[in-house]
C-alpha cells in the first residue's frame, strides 16, 4: 500500500471512529451563548475550520473495544478530550507565537493572543464540565479514576510545556532532552487509551498495556509530526524562531559538518523550499537520524508485543503504530 494511500486509511479511521465524539463538542460549546462578537467568532472558526480532532476520540474508542467494551460508551468522554486538547493547541500556539498551520491562520495569528486566550480558556472550562458529566454517570470509583488520568495527564503536558520554553533558541539542546519533552506530551495519548480501556472494562493488565500503548503512539506520532516539519518551509521557520528546533535536526546536529551548514541554512532571513530540501539532503543520511528511524521501529516491535495481552481487535491498534513510521 502506498503512503498516501495509508495515511488516507488512517484519516478514514480516525473519521469513522472519533466524528461522533467531535460532533458532541463541537454542539456543546457553540451552544454555549457568548455575547462578545469576536470570541464568538474565533470559536466558530477554531471548532469549524481548524480543530477537527477525532484522533483522540478514535483512540479512545479503539482502546475500549480492544478489551470488550462498546465503543458507544466513550463518546461523551470523547467529546471532552475534543474540547480539553483544542484548549491545549490553542495555549500551545500562544506560547509559541504560531500565526499560521499548514495553510491557514491559528486563532492566535487571525484574531490576536488576548481573543485565543478567552477561546483557550473556554474550551477549557466546558471540556472539563463535559468529563465531570460524563464522569458522573459511572461508578464511582471509575469516574475518580478518569477524572484523575486526565488531571494528571495535562499537569504532566503543561509542565512539558514550561520546560521546552526554556529550549527556545538554544541550538545545543541535546536530543535525549527534547525527547524526553515528546514524552511527556504523550501523557494525553497514554490517559486517553488508559480511560478507554477502563470504560471497556478491561483488567489491570489490559488497562496498563494500553496506557503503555497510548504513551509510545503519541511519541511516535509526535516525531513523525518533527519529520514532517521539515517539509514546511514556515513551520520550520517558526520553529527556528518560536520553539525547540525538530528532533531530526538536534540528532544531525552531533555531525559537526553537517552541523555547520545546517546552521548556516537556518540563519537565512527566509527559508524557502530551496532551503528545506538541502536541509533535509544533509539531515536524512546521518548516522544518528537513521539511528532514529530503527529505535522508532523498535519501539513499534514492542508495542506489539505487549499488545498480546489485548483480548481483540488488536489490528488497528498495530496498524496506527506502523502509520508513524510510513515514507520517513
Amino acid at each position: 500500500m502506498s503512503s498516501k494511500k495509508l495515511m488516507e486509511k488512517v484519516i478514514k479511521l480516525f473519521d469513522e471512529r472519533g466524528r461522533k465524539a467531535y460532533e458532541v463538542a463541537r454542539e456543546e460549546i457553540l451552544s454555549e451563548e457568548i455575547e462578545y462578537e469576536p470570541v464568538r467568532d474565533a470559536l466558530e472558526y477554531f471548532i469549524g475550520e481548524l480543530w477537527h480532532n477525532s484522533q483522540h476520540p478514535a483512540l479512545l474508542s479503539l482502546a475500549c473495544e480492544s478489551v470488550g467494551g462498546k465503543p458507544e460508551d466513550t463518546t461523551s468522554i470523547g467529546a471532552a478530550l475534543v474540547l480539553l486538547t483544542g484548549a491545549a493547541d490553542i495555549h500551545d500556539d500562544i506560547i509559541d507565537e504560531s500565526e499560521t498551520k499548514g495553510s491557514k491562520p491559528t486563532v492566535f495569528g487571525k484574531f490576536g493572543r488576548d481573543i485565543a486566550l478567552l477561546v483557550g480558556d473556554a474550551l477549557l472550562l466546558s471540556g472539563f464540565m463535559l468529563l465531570h458529566k460524563a464522569c458522573e454517570g459511572l461508578q464511582r470509583k471509575q469516574g475518580e479514576k478518569i477524572m484523575s488520568s486526565v488531571r494528571e495527564a495535562f499537569f504532566e503536558i503543561g509542565v512539558a510545556e514550561a520546560k521546552e520554553t526554556s529550549f527556545r533558541g538554544n541550538w545545543d539542546v541535546a536530543p535525549e532532552e527534547y525527547f524526553d519533552i515528546i514524552r511527556m506530551k504523550a501523557s494525553i495519548a497514554e490517559a486517553t487509551a488508559r480511560i478507554g480501556a477502563t470504560l471497556g472494562g478491561g483488567n489491570s493488565n489490559e488497562i496498563n498495556a494500553l496506557a503503555h500503548y497510548g504513551r509510545t503512539l503519541g511519541i511516535l506520532m509526535t516525531i513523525r509530526d518533527d519529520f514532517i516539519d521539515l517539509f514546511e518551509p514556515d513551520e520550520l521557520r517558526n520553529r527556528v524562531e518560536n520553539e525547540c528546533l525538530p528532533l531530526p535536526i538536534l540528532y544531525a546536529f552531533r555531525n559537526a559538518a553537517k552541523k555547520s551548514e545546517i546552521v548556516r541554512l537556518l540563519k537565512k532571513d527566509e527559508i524557502t523550499e530551496e532551503e528545506t530540501e538541502e536541509i533535509l539532503d544533509l539531515i536524512m543520511d546521518t548516522k544518528d537520524v537513521q539511528e532514529l528511524k530503527k529505535e522508532m521501529q523498535l519501539l513499534i516491535k514492542k508495542e506489539e508485543n505487549l499488545l498480546g495481552q489485548i483480548r481483540s481487535n488488536k489490528d488497528n491498534l498495530k496498524f496506527l503504530l506502523r502509520s508513524t513510521v510510513e515514507d520517513l
